[in-house]
Parts: C-alpha cells; structure tokens; sequence
C-alpha cells in the first residue's frame, strides 16, 4: 500500500494475508534480531493468550543516511556525509552482510530504547521492568511496543485490530483493548533494531491528535494520566520533581483514585490539585514545633 505515516491500516490489511498463528510486528526500518521470531513463537507456545513485547534498541549511527547500507546522505546531511573518513563511515553503515553473516557487530552498537536519549531509554527501561514483574499491575497495557510485538492472530482479528484514526499511539490502545479480552502483556528477551533516520521523533506530547481519540474510546483516569508519565522523564523537568509519575505501578496507583471524573482534563487537574495539597499540608506540619 502506499506508504503514509503512522499509516495503520497496512498491518490490519496485512493481517488478511497471514497465514500463521502469531502476528509479530515490526516497523519498516527496523531489524529483527536472528532469533526474533523463535522467541515470540517460544512464549506463546509456553503460555497462550499473551502480548509479547520484546526489547527494542536502536543505531543511531544511521541516522545521517537515506541508504544505511550504501551510506548514501539523506537530505540536509550531505556535509555531514562528506566529512566522514572511510573508517567512520564503515563503522555508521549497516550491510546485509552484517545481517546475515556478523549480528554480532550490529548488536554491538545498539543502545536501549526506539530513540536515542534519556527519555527514550528510560520509559523503555520502566516499561520491560513492569513487564518483567508480571504483578497485578493493570497499565501493563502502556507497555506495548509498535515494533517487536506479537499477539495471536485470532485474538488481534476479534479486537478489529488497530484503530483506523490513531497513528501516535496506536499500538497502546490495542494492547488496551486487548487486555481487556483477557490477554495478557508479557516480556519477551529478543531484540528488534531501530536504524535511526531522522533528528528527533514523532512526539505524542507535541503531536497530540490521538488523545481526544483515544480518551474517548477508553475514557479512563489512566489514559488521562499518561502523558504525565511521559513528561515526568522529560529531560526539560516539564512537571515539578513532587508531582512526577516514574512508574507503571505509580501510575496504576495514582489513576485508581480519579476514575468516573467527566474528561481527561478533569483527571489531570484533580490529581494536580491533590498533590498541591498534600505538599502544602506536608510543609505545615514541617513547621509545627515539637511538642506542639
């Protein structure tokens, strides 16, 4: 299909064209890990009726070429190109030789996360170790990844698979819907590689057209709260350190005392004005005299 992004409708058009039992997806300039898929397929062999979301790393190495193979400059970075030795070059490109043959040099220079970054690495590192606990946690759903995920093919057709009008997102509402089934989330140990190939990222704090969508598909204090969790690890300190929200388990936390309020906002600033009042009774009490 013709390509557009965020585009969701090719993986649920995809889906008609499988044939196997587990769908696992991955993203276009993404690779997969030698034993991707046996990993997935391993998991839900052992335990049926699970998401499985395995660990998402990235090169940022190949983030100033259009061709990672050839090192051929995208636009705007042929300057950038041109400077580069032979050396430097060799060591920023992936082959299929590398692929194929030495996975090995590839995994070598990957770091954690889809994106390079402190907040990238670090929501991806509360994200796999929520996933790994496997408590009762009910926001495993935020966990979900848009590349190295796998769901069951009956189970991803029965939801409709991804929303039609999402494309920021798209993957955590499914997650959602699909736990609500009964599915469970899950960590998976193999690896997926972003090959980056642009400056920065498609942020849903600044492009912020799903939300209205998905609030109003799931209308819940959790899905209200999300964003808070993602500004929380900003490096630009957007929220007060006092009213941040650093985990899953947090977040699950805090969202069960906001349910039923009348919209996203409502849920937001009443959990705002909460905290501003536990702080300003915490510093009352701070004052009082002892023996007071």
């Amino acid at each position: 299909m013709p390509a557009r992004p965020g585009d969701r409708r090719r993986p649920n058009t995809g889906r008609h064209q499988c044939h196997g039992d587990i769908l696992i997806f991955l993203d276009g300039n993404t690779l997969a890990g030698p034993d991707l898929v046996a990993d997935h397929l391993a998991i839900h062999r052992q335990r049926p009726g699970v998401v499985v979301r395995g660990e998402n790393f990235h090169l940022r190495c190949t983030r100033p070429f259009l061709d990672p193979e050839r090192g051929t400059p995208r636009p705007g970075e042929e300057e950038r190109v041109a400077r580069m030795s032979e050396a430097e070059r060799a060591r920023a490109i992936v082959t299929r030789a590398q692929v194929t043959q030495r996975f090995d040099e590839i995994d070598r220079r990957a770091q954690a996360g889809v994106y390079p970054g402190f907040g990238p690495r670090k929501l991806y590192e509360l994200e796999m170790e929520a996933l790994r606990a496997e408590g009762d946690c009910g926001v495993l759903w935020a966990a979900a990844a848009g590349a190295n995920q796998s769901v069951p093919r009956d189970a991803f057709a029965r939801a409709g698979g991804f929303h039609p009008d999402i494309s920021i997102n798209e993957h955590r509402e499914l997650a959602l819907r699909l736990c609500q089934a009964g599915l469970k989330m899950v960590a998976g140990a193999a690896r997926s590689y972003h090959l980056i190939h642009r400056s920065g990222w498609r942020d849903p704090l600044e492009d912020k057209d799903w939300e209205d969508i998905f609030y109003q598909a799931h209308p819940r204090a959790d899905v209200a709260l999300l964003p808070l969790l993602w500004q929380s690890l900003s490096d630009t300190a957007i929220i007060p350190e006092d009213f941040r929200i650093l985990s899953l388990p947090h977040l699950a936390e805090i969202a069960g005392s906001y349910e039923g309020l009348p919209s996203r906002e409502a849920v937001r600033e009443a959990y705002m004005a909460a905290r501003e009042a536990t702080l300003s009774e915490s510093d009352i009490r701070s004052n009082i005299p002892w023996g007071t």
